[in-house]
């Protein structure tokens, strides 16, 4: 009896061990959600495929290959496992060497397969690595998605300029990976890189984040003159990066901001908003990948530039509010006394009222309008910003360099300006992050209930709201829409955890 209890014991002890290598290999992490949502896609889509009235071969094809995909990291999956529990030394280079064969699948929009694949080939990854990584997965991912306007009977007069533009960007950011493999893996990065890293600055026009800040941090570090003290804002991407679920969430959010960008000219806008009765209703495929509505216009193609509204709506409403909450909180935890009670009081009032509500209330009285559902989300989140503010400036306030400021005869306008709003930025960028995608839902839903986005405008809760009429007879019309709307919402709410956590100093 005492020795079952005992083996109960160290089996126990060897799970935890177990568990906690597991956990702690970014190759095993990557290739289980790799292989994960490989089956998962391979569901829905064999859903989609088969319980339709015909059985598109195309939708059937990919459903395969996803399934195919997902089988064949399973079996590397269970292999790095193997390796991870029982070897000292790790992963294997056999078994790295099969990270190779997974590259060639992001052709297949599956990019959960390619980081796989990316992680497993390098044994030493660095943070440049991952960024350079995700940055050229970015731009093939816009890449995939644009080149499939190819198969509809014409392409805007800018598509081969775009589609130009980002091939080479691809060819560049392959290049990059290169030189970080060669030039970043000491303390700091070589000078041959600093070139490249310049060329990294320039993605951020293409809406590429991940080549943008790879170009920050490299510089950042070449220009650090004591290389034994680390710097502070690298130390915290470092951190955003041990969670692979906030990296992913990022991920989403790059690649919709890029495709936003890139959408202008490589998809023809015309497509999204006229009518055409030739394809009224048509089923997915190539050419209409999410199929068309009942007025022919191409789902996908709705989805693609609803993205940019969406999240212009979203980050400008967030920002509002931010300002201006911002500036009450700040006044508010300052100077304390009537100013705060005045303040907070009317912050209350504007929280007994249900955001959506407020917003409601307020598209009532002004109209139907893109500014004035931006007004309305704008103004029903300033409470939430202006609490958050007041409660980091009244642990701040009292500080010594807030004390020293004083001292020195600093106005008051300058203290909260200059020395308290930014030492309290941190909590509100992870409430902003969360708010966007907040917004996004909210901007989604009013404009489902026929008062927010113009009904002409593709946004996605235009989409959304025309392809629920035929969710018995065409359900993806709907479906995809919606899974847009899913898909940026947790994209947002993962990397406003992760940003949370890298933000913590108790965390570091």
């Amino acid at each position: 009896m005492a020795k079952e209890k005992t083996d109960r014991k160290e089996d126990f002890y060897l799970k935890k061990v177990y568990k906690r290598k597991l956990s702690g290999s970014l190759e095993f992490t990557t290739a289980k959600l790799s292989y994960q949502v490989s089956f998962v896609l391979a569901v829905v889509l064999a859903w989609l495929t088969f319980t339709g009235e015909t059985v598109s071969p195309v939708m059937a094809a990919v459903t395969g290959v996803y399934a195919f995909e997902g089988v064949i990291q399973l079996l590397i999956a269970q292999r790095i496992r193997k390796e991870v529990i029982q070897s000292d030394q790790g992963i294997t280079d056999g078994t790295r060497k099969l990270g190779i064969l997974l590259l060639p699948f992001v052709v297949t929009g599956n990019f959960f397969i390619f980081i796989a694949g990316a992680m497993l080939v390098k044994k030493e990854k660095n943070l440049e690595y991952q960024l350079a990584i995700y940055s050229l997965l970015v731009t093939i991912f816009v890449i995939i998605i644009s080149s499939l306007n190819l198969f509809k009977e014409y392409v805007v007069s800018t598509f081969f300029i775009g589609l130009g533009l980002y091939g080479l960007y691809a060819v560049l950011n392959f290049i990059i990976v290169l030189a970080v493999n060669k030039y970043t893996f000491g303390k700091k990065p070589d000078k041959k890189f600093m070139p490249f890293a310049v060329i990294c600055l320039f993605g951020i026009g293409l809406g590429n984040v991940f080549a943008f800040m790879l170009g920050l941090i490299a510089i950042g570090k070449y220009r650090n003159k004591n290389e034994e003290v680390s710097v502070e804002w690298i130390d915290v991407i470092k951190r955003l990066f041990r969670n692979y679920t906030a990296v992913i969430g990022m991920f989403l959010v790059v690649f919709f901001i890029t495709i936003s960008i890139g959408s202008n000219l490589t998809f023809e806008y015309s497509v999204a908003v006229e009518n055409n009765f030739m394809t009224r209703l048509a089923e997915p495929s190539l050419a209409y990948p999410f199929g068309c509505d009942d007025y022919g216009r191409c789902v996908f193609t709705r989805i693609v530039f609803g993205a940019s509204i969406s999240l212009i709506i979203g980050i400008i409403s967030t920002i509002v509010p931010i300002i201006f909450g911002g500036i009450l909180g700040a006044v508010s935890g300052y100077y304390g006394g009537k100013r705060d009670n005045a303040i907070m009081r009317v912050m209350d009032i504007l929280n007994a009222v249900p955001s959506i509500l407020l917003a409601i209330a307020i598209i009532a009285a002004f109209g139907v309008s893109t500014v004035n559902l931006i007004l309305a989300l704008s103004v029903s989140s300033i409470p939430a910003y202006a609490r958050t503010v007041r409660a980091q400036v009244l642990g701040i306030s009292n500080q010594e360099f807030v004390e020293a400021a004083k001292a020195c005869g600093a106005k008051n306008g300058t203290i909260i300006f200059k020395h308290i709003i930014p030492n309290s930025l941190a909590p509100i960028i992870v409430q902003a992050t969360m708010g966007i995608g907040s917004a996004v839902l909210s901007t989604s839903s009013l404009s489902y209930l026929g008062i927010g986005v113009e009904p002409h405008i593709p946004e996605w809760g235009n989409v959304l709201k025309a392809g629920s009429t035929f969710l018995e007879t065409n359900p993806y019309i709907a479906i995809y829409p919606g899974l847009a709307i899913i898909i940026i919402v947790l994209a947002f709410n993962f990397f406003g955890d992760g940003l949370r956590d890298a933000l913590d100093p108790k965390l570091k």
